[in-house]
């Protein structure tokens, strides 16, 4: 996909903050010293009376979050997935979660695909962690269109909602006239009739790589697009599993817990089917150029495409 456009989602969050910030002046943004890294610069050089840097303080900056909510603002809390779901996981759950307050998180640096960080940075875990917070919505954009589009349905939507940005420039796949973001609601891009492929995030397009692949020998794939992981669209899910019979959930992401867990709950109860996971197994990250970390973790084209291949028997 060396031809297609590829723009990275924090770039996204960064400018879809500013669009925002042009029509509604009750949205503030708010960052731990990271707005070069988080896009929120971008925002800031627009409105800086409206910019926030609370310093690296993110259990405060949290906080005050909560309590702009309760005056009517509509916060963006923005920092690194590790330090927003891992560092501030108490006072999201308690101060935001629990009073059920309209703030917003923007986590951007998720995954394995923050690269040369290392370990310490590659948050895996964010997912697993905000799904177990009561009335959380949980969104993960697969490329620009569809970032800018969840930023502005958080900001319309009543509620706590975590959005989850990647660092690495992605494909976009979404941008077509007939695209329409709905939080709660997958998209199925691609169908099929031997395999259902469930992906999320930077996944989805690897995963229409992997499924062209499989086409090519004579693999129907079924590719469906989950940008909203809690409410997961448990509709189509049930669909998919129903009409092909087997579900491959492939996430940048622990399978503990992420995608994988939330899709085997839903069929556990409705539509029980073989499903493998396919994300980052129980060990955590490292450092290396973000390319050559998905490909050893098999979140490429190529390894979805063996994954699925092989699963399958073929």
């Amino acid at each position: 996909m060396s031809d297609v456009k590829k723009i990275a989602t924090r770039d996204s969050y960064g400018n879809a903050l500013a669009e925002l910030g042009k029509e509604h002046e009750n949205l503030y943004v708010l960052d731990a010293d990271l707005a070069a890294a988080t896009k929120t610069a971008t925002f800031k050089k627009a409105f800086p009376e409206r910019h926030i840097d609370c310093g690296i303080a993110e259990a405060n900056m949290i906080g005050m979050a909560a309590g702009m909510a309760t005056t009517g603002k509509i916060p963006f809390v923005s920092t690194f997935a590790m330090f927003l779901a891992g560092r501030g996981f108490e006072q999201v759950r308690n101060s935001v979660g629990y009073p059920h307050l309209n703030v917003k998180f923007g986590a951007t640096h998720a995954g394995i695909s923050v690269g040369p960080d290392g370990a310490t940075h590659q948050c895996n875990e964010d997912i697993a962690l905000m799904r177990t917070i009561p009335g959380m919505t949980i969104i993960n954009p697969s490329d620009d269109v569809e970032a800018r589009a969840a930023v502005k349905a958080a900001y319309e939507m009543n509620g706590p909602v975590y959005m989850r940005f990647g660092r690495l420039a992605v494909p976009v796949i979404n941008d077509n006239p007939d695209y329409h973001f709905e939080i709660g609601k997958g998209v199925t891009l691609k169908d099929g009739s031997d395999v259902t492929i469930v992906a999320t995030g930077l996944e989805v397009a690897a995963s229409l790589e992997a499924a062209k692949s499989l086409e090519q020998d004579g693999i129907s794939a079924r590719v469906i697009n989950i940008h909203t992981i809690k409410p997961i669209d448990e509709e189509l899910l049930v669909k998919a599993a129903k009409e092909t019979g087997k579900i491959v959930t492939v996430e940048e992401h622990s399978i503990i817990g992420g995608l994988g867990g939330a899709v085997c709950e839903v069929l556990a109860e409705q539509a029980p089917v073989p499903v493998k996971r396919l994300g980052i197994r129980d060990e955590f990250g490292e450092s290396g150029v973000a390319e050559e970390l998905l490909h050893k973790h098999g979140l490429d084209g190529e390894g979805i495409y063996k994954a699925v291949k092989a699963w399958l028997g073929k």
